[in-house]
C-alpha cells in the first residue's frame, strides 16, 4: 500500500472508519503511539491511529535529537532500561531507519572546572557505554569508541572552547537524529504503508476501551470510532484521557542559536553538583545550534505548546558561557523551544524519575507512558502485546525492529546530498518537486520541499510545515519570513 499521506487520504480513512470496527484504535501520534500504529498493522491488525492536532505535535518534537546507549542509566545502576536503549538504537543504526540515526561526536573540554578525578570518572562511564555498545552488537564502524584528546586537537574541534587551562578533551560517541518529528513522520508513514488509518485533527472527546468519540477539528463534525481494544499514547496528555493515570510531567528547554563558529562536534558541559548529568550543544545540519536540557518539574495544566520559561534560558546560557571563550550574549538566542516529559509520578526530583515505560490496562483502555525517544519502538511493541492479549486478537509477535521506515532504503547515485540526507531512499522522488519549484523558503529549503510535505507526508496547514516538516519555525522572524511559501504549498492544486 502507498505509504504517501495527504488530505485526500485523511478524508476517505475517516469516512471509512465511521463506517466499520476496528482491532486497534491508537490515541497519540508521537513517536509512541505511530509506533503502536506500525507494530499493530504489520502483524495483519486493523488499525486506526488519531490525534487531535498533528504528527509529532507534542513531546517528540522537543526532544535533544539523540538516540543515545543509556550511559545516564547505568551511572543509576538502572542496568535493565541503558541495555534496552542499546538495543533500540542498534535497530535504528543498522535497520530501521539508517537514513535518520547517524552516530555523532561528542566532546567533554576538560576545562579546571572538571577535576582530573571527575575526569577518569566520565570515561570510565564512556568505556562503560561502549561495553552497552558491544553488548547489543552494534559494529564499531558504526559507532566509534571513546578517546582522550589533546588540547590541540580539543581546539581544533571546537574553536570556541576557552582556551586557558583546557587539558584536553574526553570524545565518545553516540546516535543522533536528523529530526526526531520526521522520525515520527516516517513511522506514521510505514504504519500508512501496512494499513493503518493515520488521522490527525481527529480529537477524542471520550475514550474507553471499546472505542472513542471524535471530533474532525478541520469540520466540526463529530462521529464514533469503534474498536476491540483501545491504546492510549497520548503522551502527557494520557492522563486526562485515563483519569487513573498519574503522571508527573518534566519540562526540558533548549536554545536555539544561529551558529558557534567552528564547531564540529556536540559538546558535554557538565552541570555543578552533579557526576553524570550534562548540558549538551548540538550543532545542526541546517547551521544552527540547540543547547540544552533543563529537567524542572511542572505542575497545574498542560499546555498544548509549551514555553521556555527565562529563567531556564539564562540557566542554560550560563552553563555554556561556563565553557566558552567568547560568551553567547542573551540577545544572540535566536529561539527557544520546550518539551514536556510523560512521566510517571513518583517520589524525589523529576530528574531522578525513571525512565522506564509502564503499560497500564483498565477496562480495555490500554495507557502506555514513560520511556523516552529511543525506545518508542519497544514501548509501542509492548503496548500492542498487552492489547492483542487482552481483546484475544489474531496476530503474531511484533516485527518492527526488521522493518525498515519509509526512506531507509537505498539512495540513488546523483542525488544532490541535502536531499539524500533529508529524504534517504525517496530523495530521487522528491528531487522532481525541488527541481520544478526551487525557491528557497530557509534552512537551505524549497517550496518544492514544502510541496512534498503537504502531498506524501500529511500536512495539512503552514503550522505543519513550519513547525515539525522543517524547523524553520524555532526562529520567529524565519517562520515569518516563510509563512507566504508555506500557504501557496497548502493551496490546494487549481484545476
Amino acid at each position: 500500500m502507498d505509504s504517501s499521506l495527504n488530505a485526500a487520504r485523511r478524508a476517505r480513512e475517516l469516512r471509512e472508519v465511521a463506517e466499520e470496527q476496528v482491532d486497534v484504535l491508537v490515541v497519540g501520534l508521537g513517536a509512541t503511539g505511530a509506533g503502536a500504529a506500525l507494530d499493530a498493522a504489520s502483524r495483519g491488525l486493523t488499525v486506526a491511529a488519531i490525534d487531535a492536532h498533528d504528527l509529532a505535535f507534542g513531546t517528540s518534537r522537543w526532544s535533544s535529537k539523540m538516540i543515545h546507549g543509556g550511559l545516564r542509566y547505568l551511572a543509576k545502576g538502572q542496568v535493565g532500561v541503558a541495555y534496552e536503549s542499546a538495543v533500540e538504537r542498534d535497530a535504528l543504526l543498522r535497520v530501521t531507519a539508517p537514513h535518520l540515526v547517524r552516530a555523532y561526536p561528542y566532546l567533554l573540554p576538560l576545562t579546571p572546572e572538571v577535576s582530573r578525578a571527575q575526569a577518569a570518572l566520565v570515561m570510565t562511564g564512556y568505556r562503560l557505554g561502549d561495553a552497552l555498545r558491544a553488548a547489543a552488537r552494534t559494529p564499531r564502524r558504526l559507532l566509534p569508541g571513546p578517546s582522550r584528546l589533546s588540547a590541540a586537537r580539543t581546539r581544533a574541534a571546537a574553536p570556541v572552547v576557552r582556551e586557558y587551562g583546557l587539558r584536553g578533551g574526553l570524545l565518545s560517541w553516540d546516535g543522533r537524529l536528523l529530526d526526531d518529528a520526521r522520525l515520527v513522520v516516517a513511522i506514521a508513514r510505514t504504519a500508512a504503508a501496512h494499513g493503518a488509518r493515520i488521522l490527525t485533527r481527529c480529537r477524542a472527546l471520550s475514550l474507553s476501551g471499546r472505542g472513542a468519540r471524535v471530533r474532525d477539528e478541520l469540520t466540526g463534525g463529530e462521529l464514533a470510532i469503534r474498536a476491540k481494544v483501545v491504546i492510549n499514547a497520548a503522551g502527557v496528555w494520557a492522563g486526562e484521557l485515563d483519569p487513573s493515570v498519574e503522571l508527573r510531567p518534566s519540562r526540558g528547554t533548549h536554545l536555539v542559536l544561529r551558529s558557534l563558529p567552528g564547531l564540529r562536534t556536540g559538546l558535554h558541559v557538565p552541570i555543578p553538583g552533579s557526576l553524570n548529568r550534562f548540558a549538551l550543544v548540538l550543532p545542526q545540519a541546517d547551521g544552527r545550534v540547540y543547547v540544552g536540557l533543563t529537567d524542572e518539574p511542572v505542575d497545574g495544566p498542560i499546555p498544548d505548546v509549551p514555553e521556555a520559561p527565562e529563567a531556564d534560558i539564562r540557566t542554560l546560557l550560563d552553563l555554556l558561557n561556563s565553557v566558552l571563550g567568547t560568551p553567547v550574549p542573551r540577545e544572540a538566542v535566536a529561539g527557544a523551544y520546550a518539551g514536556l516529559r510523560p512521566l510517571l509520578a513518583a517520589e524525589g526530583s523529576t530528574a531522578d524519575i525513571s525512565r522506564e515505560h509502564a503499560v497500564l490496562c483498565r477496562d480495555g483502555l490500554i495507557t502506555v507512558v514513560g520511556g523516552k525517544l529511543t525506545t518508542y519502538r519497544r514501548m509501542a511493541e509492548d503496548a500492542v502485546d498487552r492489547a492483542v492479549s487482552f481483546a484475544n486478537l489474531p496476530a503474531g509477535p511484533s516485527r518492527t525492529s526488521g522493518i525498515p521506515l519509509a526512506g531507509a532504503g537505498p539512495v540513488r547515485p546523483g542525488v544532490p546530498a541535502r536531499l539524500a540526507e533529508r529524504y534517504g531512499g525517496e530523495a530521487h522522488l522528491a528531487l522532481r518537486l525541488v527541481r520544478e519549484h526551487p525557491e528557497g523558503v530557509g534552512l537551505g529549503l524549497t517550496e518544492g520541499d514544502l510541496l512534498w510535505s503537504v502531498r506524501h507526508e500529511g500536512a495539512l496547514d503552514e503550522s505543519d510545515l513550519l513547525d515539525r516538516r522543517t524547523r524553520i519555525g524555532l526562529v520567529p522572524e524565519d517562520r515569518l519570513a516563510a509563512l507566504p511559501a508555506a500557504r501557496r504549498a497548502c493551496r490546494p492544486p487549481s484545476r
